[in-house]
């Protein structure tokens, strides 16, 4: 389980909506992840380049208006609509500059760049161009080179090298650290590694800040533990590195970590950051509890909270969350009463969260009547269960086969006010899928569509693959082209296929 909701209020506070997003990632590991499924590899500090190209893209310190990942381009791969890292550091009158002449300044200077050869001098022939270069020309240079040149990579990343470098040296205008972090993300779709360390000293010479953009663009290209080690000692060091929101880059570097699951690293840096000298603060603790809760380090995860006491670091709401769900997967009642009761004592009131965290761990622990008596417990404190810790005990109930339990829960959730979401409805379809109850599946599913909640592509591939599975090869046909009505990606429609087939 993600754990990152762990920390949803100290970041609310200073990013938007970071609830809902974090309430996102609960539900979706809640839904789709079977709640005995929680191994993790013990190898951990043997990451592969893979390992971090897969993971580097769940990296972000940013969040939309709707709470999704922003930065597909940048930071994690975003989109060019929200291109920024609050640098905008262009001239006043650029920005009242026409586009067209924009758009003309940038075919003169592309057409100068496919030129380049050796006889040729591109840098003379750019300065005699004599332009009035601004942020809007750099980027919108480097975005069509990679476009334009992308069958060659090699020239490509040199072009954008050549002309960075060239732009960087013009009078009344520096690189911003959107332009270096997307020169440094063109140059590593080139596979020209060396160029980016170049500009990487570059952008830190020139005093241009590092963001958690350029972090992560770094660590997805990093490609092995010994030089993402490299890389954090250099954040861990820089003085140019833009943290925010956080007080400092220790802890901006661990949560980026334990968002990409490198918990291996964690643990070093850890170690590392205390050897020179940074001291921990209660979010640093709590991201390295975190881990040792994922790597199932109970005898660590005991020392280290004794540790934290010990240092004058009372635990805060977030760390009695992070306490409950460990005593929650242990199965361990007592306990968590006596935190719940400790909470009390020390003024910290529990939430829903508090008991959601509490009721996923004793539901993956597979006892559903204590899952059941907290929440009488959650209700008689005055916490009513939100849609998050309605879908946990709907899932918990699918997981042990109990569908008529899942159903009253799901009916009762309506009751009282909180409308299933798709995560709630792929649940309950699973658990009526897996009954062989088929026609039922498929009206929920049509009701769910009539309630305004549109069906993602997991909750179709879960009644397609059950009825490809049961021999209604009809019906799976029908939710099939239903798929394609709807516009999902054709080779997502392969990959349930052949799940379906094997």
């Amino acid at each position: 389980m993600n754990l990152m909701f762990l920390f949803s209020r100290r970041i609310s506070m200073r990013i938007p909506h970071y609830n809902l997003y974090a309430s996102r990632l609960f539900l979706r590991e809640a839904s789709s992840s079977s709640f005995g499924n929680n191994n993790i590899d013990e190898n951990v500090s043997d990451i592969t380049a893979d390992d971090f190209k897969k993971n580097a893209k769940r990296l972000s310190f940013s969040f939309d208006s709707e709470g999704k990942n922003v930065l597909e381009e940048t930071l994690l791969g975003v989109s060019s609509c929200n291109d920024s890292d609050d640098d905008s550091e262009d001239c006043l009158w650029s920005k009242r500059r026409p586009f067209a002449d924009i758009v003309a300044d940038v075919d003169r200077i592309l057409k100068v760049l496919q030129q380049d050869r050796p006889s040729f001098d591109t840098i003379l022939a750019l300065d005699k161009l004599r332009l009035s270069v601004c942020s809007k020309i750099v980027r919108e240079v480097l975005v069509r080179i990679s476009k334009r040149f992308s069958a060659s990579k090699v020239r490509c990343g040199r072009l954008v090298f050549k002309f960075f470098m060239w732009s960087a040296r013009q009078e009344s205008y520096r690189h911003t650290s959107n332009e270096y972090n997307l020169a440094i993300k063109v140059c590593a779709e080139c596979e020209m590694y060396s160029t980016i360390e170049e500009l990487v000293d570059e952008m830190m010479k020139s005093g241009c800040r590092t963001t958690a953009r350029t972090f992560n663009l770094l660590m997805y290209n990093s490609g092995n533990v010994r030089n993402a080690r490299r890389l954090l000692l250099r954040f861990l060091n820089s003085k140019t590195f833009y943290c925010r929101p956080y007080k400092h880059s220790c802890n901006a570097i661990l949560h980026s970590l334990l968002v990409m699951k490198q918990y291996g690293l964690i643990e070093w840096f850890y170690r590392r950051m205390r050897f020179e000298g940074h001291s921990p603060d209660t979010l640093t603790y709590n991201i390295i509890l975190c881990t040792k809760l994922r790597l199932k380090k109970w005898g660590q995860f005991h020392d280290l909270y004794n540790e934290m006491i010990k240092d004058g670091f009372l635990p805060d709401l977030h760390t009695y969350n992070i306490i409950l769900y460990m005593h929650g997967i242990a199965d361990n009642q007592h306990l968590a009463i006596d935190v719940l009761n400790s909470m009390r004592d020390q003024g910290c009131d529990s939430s829903v969260l508090h008991f959601t965290s509490l009721i996923y761990g004793l539901s993956r622990a597979g006892n559903l009547e204590a899952c059941e008596f907290f929440l009488d417990m959650m209700i008689k404190k005055g916490c009513m269960p939100d849609v998050v810790c309605y879908t946990v005990l709907v899932t918990g109930y699918v997981v042990a086969g109990h569908l008529e339990k899942a159903r009253e829960m799901f009916d009762e959730m309506i009751v009282k006010g909180q409308l299933p979401n798709v995560f709630t409805y792929n649940s309950m379809i699973r658990g009526l899928c897996n009954a062989g109850k088929f026609c039922e599946a498929h009206s929920m599913l049509e009701k769910m569509e009539f309630r305004g909640c549109n069906p993602n592509f997991v909750v179709y591939r879960t009644l397609l693959i059950s009825l490809r599975n049961a021999g209604r090869f009809s019906e799976a046909d029908e939710i099939l082209g239903l798929m394609v009505k709807k516009g999902f990606k054709r080779y997502k429609l392969y990959q349930s296929e052949k799940s379906c087939r094997s």
